[in-house]
């Protein structure tokens, strides 16, 4: 008794709507082995994709839409928060007037000047520390010891030695910078993997080229990664030394805005704060694309 090979051909449905697909089993004459071929249907429905753009930009945006919407309603009173539409008016107002684009610069300068100061500091400090265990003994333990000392509470200390002027407000970004800065660069050095610094070594490098072409790239995310916090905090820093006996700055429109209870003025200071810092920490993610497209990361699930 002889067994004739069976072909399994599977067909589209006549119906589109249904995605299962109809197998068919026929004889198959002559052929050596079964053979089975499937054929759906099923569409793939596309995904609605909302650009990350937007996305990012719905979080802000609904947080104004029920600030607005509190305020026109009346569940926030004006003396307690002013609506948007009159921070809108008040920023219309005072750029006109020239004194929001000068409090702007003003503040740019002393953050940017105590920024320079801070990451000078740090990256020597990180250095030191990271590539030498003598500089790590030393200097480790006593940024550790700072670290736990709140730098805003230094503010009275800082008056006493430098006086009133722009120096303790510089001083103070200054070593607002530092710690965030020096304990990223540190710990990028020092999680260099050891398998790469000896394979370095095999091939000849030196000190120094060990430094250029290996640990520093490895340390290099860390950086990144500290400069963001360095920056945000630069910020943060300027807002309680500008409070001290300014004359110009965004501090110094606050403290008068303060006297008169014109929260208008004091949320427009803050927003402005809160857009310059934004701004630092989108030119340093575009910096960290720039020099980071040699490490393949993990990017979220869509």
């Amino acid at each position: 008794m002889t067994t004739k090979p069976i072909g399994l051909t599977a067909t589209a449905p006549p119906d589109e709507d249904d995605p299962t697909p109809k197998i068919d089993i026929a004889p198959s004459k002559g052929a050596p082995a079964p053979r089975v071929t499937i054929r759906g249907t099923a569409r793939t429905a596309r995904r609605l994709t909302v650009p990350r753009s937007v996305r990012r930009a719905a979080g802000p945006a609904g947080l104004v839409l029920l600030w607005l919407l509190t305020s026109t309603t009346g569940v926030l009173p004006e003396s307690v928060l002013a609506s948007p539409m009159d921070v809108l008016d008040q920023a219309v107002e005072l750029t006109k007037s020239g004194e929001l684009p000068s409090a702007i610069a003003a503040s740019g300068r002393r953050a940017a000047t105590g920024f320079l100061i801070g990451a000078v500091i740090a990256l020597s400090l990180s250095l030191l520390a990271g590539l030498f265990r003598l500089g790590e003994d030393v200097i480790d333990s006593s940024m550790g010891m700072f670290r736990a000392i709140p730098w805003v509470g230094l503010i009275p200390l800082f008056i006493v030695w430098f006086g009133i002027e722009e120096t303790p407000k510089i001083a103070l970004v200054a070593l607002g910078v530092t710690y965030p800065l020096y304990f990223n660069i540190y710990g990028g050095i020092r999680s260099t993997d050891s398998q790469l610094v000896e394979a370095a070594r095999m091939m000849g490098l030196g000190r120094l080229g060990l430094i250029r072409y290996v640990i520093l790239p490895s340390a290099l995310p860390g950086a990144l990664v500290g400069l963001r916090y360095a920056l945000s905090t630069a910020w943060l820093a300027l807002v309680f030394a500008e409070q001290v006996n300014a004359d110009a700055g965004l501090g110094y429109l606050m403290s008068n805005a303060q006297q008169y209870f014109r929260t208008d003025i004091i949320v427009l200071c803050l927003a402005v704060y809160a857009l310059l810092g934004l701004a630092c920490d989108f030119a340093v993610r575009i910096l960290s694309r720039r020099l980071l497209t040699w490490r393949s990361n993990f990017d979220g699930e869509a």
